[in-house]
């Protein structure tokens, strides 16, 4: 008797990685790949396949397998497209963009991008019977590396459209319907200021609104891999998440050692904050784990000196040994821990009804993609399954094919977004598209 189609695919996945394959299975029956099954590179992603690492998973620091493995971006190929599971379409919405980088919907259903390197954020109006926008419009230029976007406040109605430079908290008035800012850009607040990750530090800014609107919150990533911060000043209010009044008011450091939150959302279940977190480089292939978690007020989550794991909370880094004992019992151990080097970056969760009904509540994160990682890996948009608001520590790979079988590299998932019908919009900064995903049914 031959094998399901998924359990070949499992079977082949376990002779890549062959220490432990123990299958297991959710309420929805989804196989579910664990122990060093889980860990995966691009070319052995496949829509629909589940996976589950955990602190016990993660080997020991290797340093000597820390490799500079940049992608080599192409042209996509003419028979290339990204591969969603079954009954999931995939249409190209709007390419030939300058930098793609995150997605928000606005109330009315007017979809924003910010074009980060050159400083521009771009709007793009409805879905033609071609699938294409039916009007674009850039709203705002100028800005110095824009990446968050929000609008407040909540509901139907908003009169500020906020933007997350890379060194400043801005705000634009808006009113739905607006294609172009109304008025200048007005500065609220001051970030640490970025640059480009090789040389500069991460540079990303988002933003994102309490359940209640009475707190705004801005990711701020490091300024460098795994600097101690007590002996570098330009590691100040970095790889934190900062909380602001509405008008910019800094009231405190709402959570700190997350290297470099980049994407956050609230879950419309528990009104918790989430983060989307890029870990950090040069301890091996497998080490350590990007994630995505909720994140606790006053929660510390390891760096530089601690990461996730050990019977104590956190395991030492090797470059920080025998700093800050004090804080090895605080490190918390995130949610969902994906693939080492992914480079998780926006997230969202999924409130609408165009999905099967098992979709609803579940997260969503955009995987840029290794460039640090000897297995090229990541270039995915995965689902975060959820229970009642509460991740499962499962994720699935949702959207795959952005790299070809010599392991170049065409497409790089960046941001995500849920229009008013229940589709989704992705942004990928390598073909420079906005991807529109939608159900079609089995």
């Amino acid at each position: 008797m031959s094998l399901p189609r998924c359990l070949r695919s499992l079977a082949a996945a376990a002779l890549v990685f062959p220490c432990v394959a123990l299958l297991a299975a959710d309420s929805d029956s989804h196989p579910v790949l664990t122990g060093q099954a889980a860990f995966t590179d691009a070319l052995h992603e496949s829509a629909g396949t589940r996976r589950h690492l955990t602190a016990a998973d993660l080997p020991g620091p290797r340093p000597d397998e820390s490799v500079d493995n940049g992608p080599n971006v192409v042209e996509r190929p003419a028979n290339a497209w990204p591969i969603a599971p079954k009954g999931f379409k995939v249409d190209m919405y709007a390419t030939g963009l300058d930098s793609p980088r995150l997605l928000r919907f606005a109330p009315n259903g007017d979809l924003f991008l910010a074009e980060s390197y050159s400083g521009k954020i771009r709007v793009f109006r409805g879905v033609g019977s071609d699938g294409k926008p039916k009007e674009t419009s850039v709203f705002v230029e100028g800005l110095h590396q824009p990446f968050g976007i929000a609008f407040y406040p909540a509901g139907a109605n908003p009169q500020w459209i906020y933007i997350g430079d890379t060194d400043a908290i801005i705000r634009i008035p808006y009113k739905n319907g607006d294609l172009k800012a109304s008025a200048r850009p007005q500065q609220i607040a001051e970030l640490p200021g970025g640059g480009r990750l090789r040389g500069g530090g991460h540079w990303t800014r988002d933003l994102v609104f309490s359940k209640d609107d009475s707190k705004l919150f801005a990711s701020v990533g490091s300024h460098s891999n795994v600097d101690d911060s007590d002996t570098h000043p330009e590691e100040f209010h970095r790889a934190d998440v900062l909380e602001f009044t509405p008008e910019g008011k800094f009231l405190k450091v709402y959570a700190w050692g997350l290297r470099n939150c980049v994407g956050e959302a609230i879950n419309p279940t528990t009104g918790e904050l989430w983060c989307s977190t890029n870990e950090r480089d040069g301890l091996g292939n497998n080490l350590v784990p990007d994630y995505v978690t909720h994140v606790q007020e006053g929660g510390f989550y390891g760096w530089p000196w601690y990461y996730m794991g050990g019977s104590k909370g956190g395991i030492q880094d090797p470059r920080h040994v025998g700093k800050h004992p004090e804080l090895q019992s605080k490190v918390i151990t995130p949610d969902i821990l994906v693939n080492p080097h992914f480079a998780s970056l926006e997230m969202m969760f999924y409130t609408g009804s165009q999905f099967p009904a098992e979709y609803k509540g579940d997260g969503f994160a955009c995987e840029h993609g290794s460039w640090n990682r000897a297995q090229r890996s990541g270039y995915e948009c995965i689902r975060l399954p959820m229970r009642s608001g509460h991740a499962t520590g499962e994720y699935e790979d949702f959207l795959t094919g952005f790299v070809t079988a010599d392991g170049s590299v065409w497409g790089r998932p960046v941001g995500i977004a849920q229009a008013p019908d229940g589709s989704l919009f992705v942004s990928d900064d390598g073909s420079r598209t906005i991807w529109h995903v939608s159900y079609v049914g089995h």
